[in-house]
């Protein structure tokens, strides 16, 4: 039987553990190990879009706040609501912003599109898969005046995937969500009635979900741009 030499010993010990590591980041981001409290959703309409979420900023049986903003402003006519660990939420939330506001800066002035912002996000996700994972899970939605319909949906998950919807729910939401959803969207709804499915789908969770999530925050981004419409707690009281 040979010996290995000094030389191939250093190298052996010297080589980077690629499949250990691998196995280590697709075990340590399963769905399984992912699951949050959060609870996002947004619904499209005829001239634009309501994103909701919930105001709690929890870990384990910890409370931490209850007055907590978790949509984001892209720009002055999109938005997106995060659900994940405040941490990441707020480091995925403030470098998708700031990029944009740099590519604007750099630009004159020339703002991407909706469906450029989500892919942006999108790339963002999936690049970051193999360096540090952001556990986010994001619904985009804007306004553009070349969209038909002015306003524009999208659903985004922590592995990078991006489809473009009529509505969405993220989290332990869409358990009881998304067949209210379902059922009531219909093709030509106005701003009234989208912000109705939205404070239906937050009455359902308060009666039926076991976690308590009493406050939630709406927004509206319509031609006149983003707008807070309602919230169960000020989150200028940070």
């Amino acid at each position: 039987k040979r010996k290995r030499t000094k030389c191939q010993d250093r190298k052996a010990r010297s080589r980077p553990p690629h499949l250990i590591i691998s196995l280590h980041l697709l075990l340590s981001f399963t769905k399984e190990n992912y699951i949050t409290m959060d609870t996002v959703f947004g619904v499209s309409y005829d001239g634009g879009v309501v994103i909701a979420t919930d105001q709690v900023n929890a870990r384990s049986i910890l409370m931490y706040q209850q007055n907590l903003d978790k949509i984001a402003e892209l720009s002055s006519h999109s938005a997106m609501g995060v659900s994940g660990p405040n941490c990441d939420l707020v480091r995925f939330s403030e470098y998708v912003s700031k990029n944009l506001k740099l590519y604007e800066l750099s630009n004159d002035g020339q703002k991407l599109s909706t469906h450029a912002q989500a892919n942006f996000c999108r790339g963002e996700l999936a690049k970051a898969i193999r360096k540090g994972p952001f556990q986010v899970n994001v619904i985009l939605g804007g306004y553009d005046e070349k969209t038909p319909t002015g306003g524009s949906l999208y659903v985004m998950d922590y592995f990078g995937s991006c489809t473009k919807a009529k509505y969405g729910a993220q989290g332990y939401a869409s358990n009881f969500c998304l067949s209210i959803m379902d059922r009531s969207w219909t093709e030509g709804l106005n701003e009234g009635q989208a912000v109705d499915i939205v404070e239906h789908c937050i009455k359902e969770l308060q009666m039926r979900f076991l976690i308590n999530q009493s406050n939630f925050i709406i927004k509206v981004i319509d031609k006149e741009g983003v707008k807070t419409l309602k919230f169960g707690s000020d989150p200028a009281d940070n």
